[in-house]
């Protein structure tokens, strides 16, 4: 099913053929079973983009990367003789070299260097493992503003998809939001209008996170390296359950 949705879609970008997007589409043509393909029918979503050029793969997953590097990630309470953030780099190296190779990774880093996107949605690994490498542990935990900077970059992917494909905001943290910086409005934000998936690891501050908001997050408490390692590992695998009659059939 898989690899005939893929090929129907691509017919549609080369084969004469403009794809309609996807809130222009009529509900009967749903798949009939789980597809690679997830888009926005139930969103109006992303607007439409005049002179927009379109993505090579209309259908790539995307994940866009929040790291939290602030201070607190210098500290040596988690399980482990190593900083933080140095068992951080290392599982969210993992995970970048696991994500597929066709899909999309963008990655932005709050740390002592400042709050900011480091790599845009492409497929540099190169420079996302290197970019991870160079985070310093340091300042404050604005998530708000990255969360509201990974959805502007996730958007602007979906406008140039045509709304198909996958959408995954990936946040790392291990504390609250800073002052002023409570991302739980955008959060709800970007569940209410859109279908991006957000999912949220939580090293060493269990399950009391304002990014964890039961039935609608993806949330994993990470106590130890093992449990980091198995939390990023958990994002690929929820992304594979995900399909588009889950999202057109549940209400945020």
């Amino acid at each position: 099913m898989r690899t005939a949705l893929l090929l129907s879609a691509l017919c549609l970008a080369g084969c004469g053929q403009d794809p309609l997007p996807p809130q222009q589409r009529s509900s009967t043509e749903a798949p009939q079973q789980q597809s690679y393909a997830l888009d926005a029918t139930r969103y109006d979503w992303p607007a439409a983009s005049q002179g927009q050029a379109l993505a090579g793969n209309v259908l790539a997953q995307n994940y866009y990367l929040v790291f939290d590097g602030s201070g607190s990630m210098s500290e040596r309470n988690c399980a482990s003789s190593q900083e933080k953030i140095v068992v951080a780099k290392s599982a969210v190296s993992k995970f970048i070299s696991s994500i597929p190779p066709t899909a999309n990774v963008g990655l932005y880093v709050f740390d002592h260097y400042g709050a900011q996107e480091r790599v845009a949605l492409g497929q540099n690994r190169s420079q996302l493992l290197q970019s991870v490498k160079r985070v310093l542990a340091n300042g404050g935990t604005p998530l708000r503003s990255a969360a509201e900077a990974g959805y502007k970059a996730l958007t602007e992917q979906a406008q140039k998809q045509l709304g198909y494909g996958e959408y995954h905001l990936v946040i790392v943290t291990d504390g609250e939001a800073g002052s002023n910086e409570d991302p739980e409005s955008v959060v709800r934000q970007i569940l209410r209008e859109s279908p991006v998936q957000i999912h949220t690891i939580g090293f060493c501050i269990g399950e009391g996170h304002s990014l964890n908001i039961p039935g609608q997050t993806y949330y994993a408490a990470a106590g130890n390296p093992e449990e980091l390692d198995a939390g990023l590992a958990q994002v690929l695998a929820e992304a594979d359950d995900y399909t588009l009659l889950d999202y057109n059939g549940t209400e945020h």
